[in-house]
């Protein structure tokens, strides 16, 4: 009997040993892998380790320039959540030393993608062979040509050696920084920021592109592009405007305290005004908040003012202010942003809201209105951080416009 017991108790510890072990996450680079439409891999790398504390994982992603600090890391057994900083959606799955499966979920769109991480590999694109075309350049770019969804994009690309970095730019916003290779004729590059998942791939000549535009496992879209070194996109300025009939911007729309906020209010009289028309989902949005957080800490004197209206699709509106709440807090936005729609992002349902505008042609939108109230210039898009000397070349046309704006005489 006695026998028997120790038995059962050295057995009994080997379990809660067992038990009470928890398997530990190699630190160093990842190579991760979302499977897409057609049984596409769009890869990226990330580097995994331990915060400054040292209590707690956290994960650099990166894409060419890019790096994104995800540091929402939660681990129970054999199980692991990665939540993205801002965006909604996170990695759901189990895990190895070497190994993470599960998916990346967005749970207000009901998207889910399958997602494997391997450790110690850091060849984004793996199998390559040597590049037998050079893809640097400026693209004139045609997205889903003949239809009624057909769209226009310059490519902008550099590529040393077989390694690819650039962007498609629209008239809407950039497809963020792409990194990826050439293999042979084929070019293959991708992105992934938390909340968008975009690999691009095609057979490229001397002067041509065809291809085919995935993102996530819910959309594919074909292009084609030629070489033009002189191409240039409408500008961005002319693309949103006031119907006939109206004069100017109104709106009435609740902060997260239930308060409704106007251009009447006293706050925004004789000053010159920012209206940013966007998303807590959408990263070129995210680069434009974070321009002008740094815009406003830059320039504390300026009598100016900036308000956001949200277009959000979580599903509920607790759900749609506490995204709006992520947002601000991560990047540090004092301007309020007021819950324009939720449980729907689609644009036409945005442009309902907004009247007086021709379109909401994309998030982001920026209408600058004077001191008087009148509606100087509406900005369609963003040109963020990835499109490098447009980027360069926006910030200056801002700064000089605003001021410009702000050096005018108030309203009588």
């Amino acid at each position: 009997m006695k026998r028997l017991v120790v038995v059962l108790l050295v057995v009994f510890v080997v379990i809660s040993c067992k038990e009470d072990r928890q398997v530990s996450l190699s630190e160093g680079i990842w190579l991760a892998e979302l499977t897409v439409m057609d049984n596409e891999i769009l890869p990226f790398n990330f580097q995994l380790g331990k915060n400054e504390e040292g209590n707690a994982y956290e994960i650099e992603i990166y894409n060419a320039e890019e790096e994104i600090l995800v540091d929402e890391i939660r681990i129970e057994n054999d199980s692991i959540r990665i939540n993205f900083p801002v965006y909604e959606g996170y990695i759901a799955g189990t895990f190895t030393e070497n190994n993470i499966e599960g998916q990346f979920i967005k749970e207000s769109l009901d998207r889910v993608v399958p997602f494997k991480a391997t450790f110690g590999n850091e060849e984004r694109f793996r199998n390559s062979k040597p590049s037998t075309k050079e893809v640097s350049g400026i693209w004139e770019t045609v997205f889903e040509k003949g239809t009624p969804d057909e769209y226009s994009a310059k490519g902008i690309f550099r590529q040393t050696g077989d390694v690819v970095n650039g962007t498609f730019r629209t008239t809407t916003g950039d497809y963020r920084y792409l990194e990826g290779v050439m293999s042979g004729d084929s070019l293959k590059v991708s992105a992934f920021d938390g909340a968008h998942a975009f690999v691009f791939t095609a057979k490229v000549t001397d002067s041509t592109m065809n291809g085919a535009f995935y993102s996530g496992n819910h959309s594919k879209e074909r292009f084609e592009a030629k070489r033009n070194e002189l191409y240039e996109l409408p500008s961005a300025d002319s693309l949103t405007f006031l119907k006939e009939g109206y004069d100017e911007l109104a709106f009435s729309f609740p902060d997260a305290n239930g308060n409704k906020i106007s251009l009447a209010d006293d706050r925004f009289a004789n000053k010159v005004v920012l209206v940013q028309i966007m998303g807590s989902w959408c990263p070129n949005c995210l680069d434009e908040s974070k321009f002008y957080v740094e815009y406003l800490k830059r320039n504390p004197d300026l009598d100016l003012e900036v308000v956001a209206l949200a277009f959000e699709y979580a599903k509920t509106e607790a759900g749609a202010f506490k995204s709006i709440a992520r947002l601000k807090n991560r990047i540090g936005i004092d301007y309020p942003i007021l819950l324009a729609q939720y449980g729907s992002s689609d644009k036409a349902l945005a442009q309902e809201k907004l009247p007086m505008l021709n379109h909401v042609l994309s998030y982001p939108t920026t209408i600058f209105i004077d001191k008087k109230g009148n509606v100087r210039k509406i900005h369609t898009g963003f040109n963020g951080p990835a499109t490098g000397a447009k980027f360069t070349e926006f910030q200056k046309e801002f700064d000089a416009f605003v001021k410009e704006l702000i050096g005018e005489e108030e309203a009588k």
